[in-house]
């Protein structure tokens, strides 16, 4: 079948692939036959529906549009250059290469244009379903009859290999059930992964599947240009469902030997198989990175119709600044990230003993005011792991300014959707579960620091004081692999001072995701009663300093382990040993510091012993003795697993005194 396309249509497709084919081949590295075989429906998205403003990339109400298939890199920057955004042709020949503004997968600190990076496969399209949230979540609380400011689109391009992750099937059942009508996925159903045909581990009646979960489903021709414009406007009238178009499409397409197969899914077509390609789709075949002029000029016409866009926008704006004075300002706020009020005189200051988990709960509702369009949720945990906003409604199809996530067992799904929100703008998102299921959050953990996307990440249940629910629930390494995340502050608070202090470092944050961790047993109050300067901004201090003020020992403690070292700080003093004691809830913003502060902490020389009941991985760094738990726990109470895993006054003295021999 020869697919339906003007002359125009079928020239710029032709520029899309040839760039797609040159830039892989000169790279000799990459993936060609996904941006050949979704040339078409990606045309028919760019060139007639998406909203966008390729001279302002951050304009508020542009559509959001995530190729979940991010292998496919190449199709994105194709048309990120020929539509008009700030990239050259000489970034397209570069392609891959050191310092370049076309990595192997998108990047949205690297390149303009690209709304999140998306390598891991299933990771975008989940993403996305967080960026609906947000859309659906300000268009609700801010607009107004015959002034909608807030008004886009989320698009997304997924492959077979996304819909097989798991933790896209989460979110797109929490999509469905959410009923986020303005989101769209056209999914490139070319039947091939990298070992070959999909048939080989995926038999699913996808569209069956969808349908399921609430999806409105279509399916189209993938390569007809016409058949998917007429699928997109279709989904654009869905009043109640996200939609999926399902779109046939053939990999490689154009490859005389190639097409349709794996060997064009991950590796460059090949000098000669490239030059057979052009010839077969009428491609100069004697040019790198031939360009038509006339194509060009077609897509360049986004630049166009983005400022009109824009600009209409601006005077939408206008007259909404005009009826609706404050809630104007607030939304201006929001897409700033800057609070409503000098929120820092919120902050609790604690003068009791509580666990840190309550603590977290008061320090977020206490400020939640000051930051209306933060929402908060957790995966079906949200009473143990007090992320709940009160005075406010779940989020749902009834109550889309709901400020509490409801997100069901689906700890994947959160920590991706919780990214989109917090990369849409306007919003930002906050939330968690328990500790030990930071595993099934972490690749989304880790994109959020590659991102720079300041998500707040509450874990609760932080170590084996949770009891009796016994190792499998019992975090032990989770937090030392969580610290070897670059860009990620994991902050582990001693008491309700410091998780104050915590939360202020957090929602202060622009480029740094955070990670509160929590105790669910109580604690005691031990850090001074600050609030705008509480000495745990810095990662590290003295709480307890040594008689004479010079340390013969010194003692971290961290979380509920610092009434330990403190106590344990008292004996060694009445046994004379001159000894500080200094929590550090986070190394990341120790490290922060000046190598001056820093020493005046930890002052080298001065035997030290970290306490933490967590893996003792990395603290080598910081102490040369350690009472920790490097093993699994046991199912018991609190209080009799702290004291058989040697978590006692005792048991730190001893180690202490080895220590000094």
């Amino acid at each position: 079948m020869i697919p339906t396309v003007t002359d125009i249509d079928q020239t710029c497709l032709k520029v899309v692939r040839g760039l797609a084919i040159d830039a892989v081949q000169k790279a000799n590295s990459g993936h060609p036959g996904m941006p050949m075989g979704a040339a078409a429906m990606a045309h028919a998205l760019w060139t007639r529906h998406l909203k966008h403003d390729p001279s302002d990339p951050k304009w508020p109400d542009r559509d959001r549009f995530v190729l979940s298939a991010g292998h496919g890199s190449m199709l994105l920057y194709a048309l990120l250059f020929l539509t008009g955004y700030e990239l050259t042709l000489e970034d397209i020949k570069r392609f891959r290469q050191w310092g370049s503004a076309t990595p192997g997968h998108p990047e949205n600190f690297v390149t303009p244009g690209v709304e999140m990076a998306t390598g891991p496969l299933g990771q975008g399209i989940s993403t996305a379903v967080g960026m609906a949230i947000a859309e659906r979540y300000l268009a609700a609380r801010y607009n107004r009859d015959d002034h909608h400011i807030v008004d886009h689109r989320t698009y997304v391009i997924a492959s077979d290999g996304d819909l097989m992750e798991g933790v896209a099937n989460e979110a797109c059942s929490l999509a469905g059930h959410l009923g986020l009508n303005k989101l769209t996925v056209l999914y490139d159903d070319n039947r091939i992964t990298i070992d070959g045909r999909t048939d080989l581990a995926y038999s699913e009646n996808v569209p069956a599947k969808f349908e399921a979960i609430g999806w409105s489903v279509l399916s189209c021709d993938g390569m007809d240009v016409e058949a998917v414009d007429a699928c997109i406007r279709a989904a654009r009238e869905s009043a109640d469902k996200p939609t999926l178009i399902v779109c046939k499409t053939t990999i490689g397409y154009g490859s005389p030997n190639k097409a349709g197969t794996a060997g064009v899914h991950g590796s460059p077509l090949g000098v000669d198989e490239a030059a057979l390609t052009k010839r077969a789709l009428g491609i100069p075949d004697d040019q790198e990175f031939w360009i038509d002029d006339d194509a060009i000029r077609f897509y360049r016409s986004a630049l166009t119709r983005g400022r009109e866009a824009h600009g209409a926008w601006n005077d939408a704006m206008a007259r909404y600044a005009e009826a609706f004075p404050d809630e104007a300002d607030a939304y201006r706020k929001s897409l700033t990230c800057e609070p409503g009020t000098d929120w820092t005189a919120d902050l609790p200051v604690f003068d009791a003993d509580e666990a840190t988990r309550d603590s977290s709960g008061k320090v977020l509702n206490a400020v939640a005011g000051s930051f209306p369009d933060l929402l908060s949720g957790s995966a079906d945990l949200t009473d143990n792991v007090k992320t709940r906003i009160k005075g406010s409604p779940e989020f749902s199809k009834v109550e889309p300014t709901g400020r509490n996530l409801a997100l069901g067992v689906r700890e994947h799904a959160m920590a991706a959707a919780f990214n989109g929100i917090t990369l849409h703008g306007g919003t930002r998102a906050c939330g968690g579960s328990f500790l030990i299921f930071s595993d099934y959050c972490r690749p989304s953990i880790r994109l959020a620091a590659l991102m720079e996307c300041p998500t707040v990440f509450v874990f609760s249940h932080d170590s084996i004081g949770l009891g009796e629910d016994g190792p499998t629930h019992q975090p032990i390494e989770q937090i030392a692999s969580l610290r070897a995340v670059p860009n990620l502050n994991v902050m582990r608070p001693a008491d309700g001072n410091e998780t104050s202090a915590c939360w202020k470092v957090a929602l202060e944050a622009k480029k740094t995701p955070s990670m509160i961790v929590l105790t669910r047993q109580k604690v005691k109050l031990l850090t001074p009663g600050m609030v705008t300067r509480h000495p745990a901004e810095k990662g590290a201090y003295v709480v307890r300093e040594a008689s004479g003020g010079a340390p013969a020992m010194i003692l971290i403690g961290t979380g509920s382990e610092l009434g330990l070292a403190v106590a344990a700080g008292e004996a060694l003093e009445a046994q004379g040993v001159a000894t500080r004691v200094v929590s550090m809830p986070s190394w990341f913003l120790f490290e922060k510091q000046s190598d001056s502060y820093r020493g005046s902490v930890l002052p080298k020389g001065v035997p030290t012993v970290s306490v933490e009941a967590a893996s003792t991985f990395g603290w080598a760094k910081y102490a040369q003795a350690h009472v920790g738990i490097d093993h699994f726990g046991a199912s018991a109470p609190a209080d009799v697993l702290f004291r058989e895993f040697g978590f006692t006054v005792e048991n730190v003295v001893a180690t202490a005194q080895s220590l000094l021999g």
